[in-house]
């Protein structure tokens, strides 16, 4: 089965371990970021959304227009607009960068987060309205007639866009959690469905989840899987976890000096950010290289554990979750441009040419069972 790349559009150079340079919209180092990821063999990359972040869709148009292969993931949260509004402005992007368009939809599992942008719905409210969101927005990007919509959480009438995506029949829908609630929301209505980097067990029951959710909601296809990790890698395991172990010093001298910026001290009311902490709490180190002491030093905060080695190492790491039937791989080191070309040319390479070598041997048994049959 296919394998995919999915790196970060950040919009300047700050992170967990130093304070940006500039501005929160720096266009040219944006541009340099995603360039190093078109050259270097990612797939796509994530353009994030926080309430008081700068807005993604104009970001990614800005990308789209001067890059040609890099296919863009646009983070998007149901409460910011009408999805009327919001399937015309993805259609659009999809025309500006020529059908290199997914929509990654954000439900939002922190009370005050939400309520920075006027949100005050409870947890399982928003659930609702984001899976009648993301029907909403599917049916206006393939239905060509005026139409009426009476919903829990939206109205209007005689509704038509003028505008439509390039991708037919539409964009792929991106959804992700933890919890009960958002299997059976992303279950239902995702192409993809996103997880945090757990360690293999956990992340087996979880995938299982997600596709019990499938059926249940009477899909007879599933979502493809993808999870995150943040890569610390280097030449030797010794100089691995030494960088590793830095890292973590880094984060925390960060949060000591009050610079953390998005990361809140108190507990996360997400179950997510819950699972992260628990894991931690039960251990620092799983299977072949997961560390959970950069989720630890940042309280769960989103994307957060790491796989620590050589590229060797994280290579055969992120197959043995390809073997659980992983797809896509969100990868995102926390010196973001350098992180994001060493990735790109020592361990990339390494899993497409092992995935390639599987699937081309599972061809070659499916053609001798074939030819054993004729016989």
């Amino acid at each position: 089965m296919p394998v995919e790349f999915l790196g970060i559009a950040a919009t300047n150079d700050g992170s967990e371990t130093t304070p940006r340079s500039g501005a929160s919209f720096d266009k040219e180092y944006t541009l340099r970021l995603a360039r190093a990821h078109e050259e270097h063999g990612w797939d796509r990359v994530l353009f994030a959304y926080g309430s008081g972040s700068p807005d993604p869709a104009p970001a990614a148009a800005y990308l789209a227009s001067r890059l040609e292969r890099l296919q863009l993931l646009l983070a998007h949260r149901p409460n910011v607009s009408y999805p009327t509004f919001a399937a015309k402005t993805f259609a659009t992007l999809d025309r500006i960068s020529e059908g290199r368009l997914t929509v990654h939809f954000i439900t939002g599992g922190n009370d005050h987060e939400q309520g920075r942008e006027g949100d005050t719905l409870t947890k399982d409210e928003r659930y609702a309205r984001t899976r009648e969101y993301i029907r909403v927005v599917k049916k206006i990007w393939t239905t060509h007639e005026p139409f009426d919509h009476e919903g829990e959480h939206y109205r209007f009438h005689d509704f038509v866009s003028d505008v439509f995506p390039v991708q037919q029949p539409r964009p792929k829908v991106s959804f992700g959690g933890s919890s009960p609630a958002a299997y059976a929301a992303g279950g239902a209505e995702a192409d993809i469905y996103c997880l945090w980097g757990e360690p293999l067990e956990r992340t087996a029951e979880q995938i299982e989840a997600v596709r019990a959710a499938a059926k249940a909601a009477g899909r007879t296809d599933v979502p493809r899987i993808q999870v995150a990790f943040r890569p610390i890698i280097a030449p030797t395991e010794e100089l691995a976890w030494e960088k590793a172990r830095r890292t973590v010093g880094a984060i925390r001298e960060l949060g000591a000096a009050g610079l953390k910026g998005r990361h809140r001290t108190d507990a996360p009311q997400n179950t997510g950010s819950q699972r992260l902490i628990a894991i931690a709490e039960a251990g620092e180190r799983y299977d072949r290289a997961l560390w959970t002491a950069t989720a630890a030093a940042t309280g769960g905060a989103g994307n957060s554990n790491a796989l620590v080695g050589t590229p060797e190492t994280v290579a055969q790491a992120l197959l043995d979750y390809y073997d659980l039937g992983v797809e896509i791989f969100s990868a995102r080191g926390y010196d973001l441009l350098d992180d994001a070309i060493d990735f790109g040319r020592y361990v990339i390479p390494l899993v497409r040419e092992e995935v390639a070598g599987r699937d081309a041997g599972r061809a070659a048994g499916g053609s001798r069972s074939l030819a054993a049959v004729g016989e």
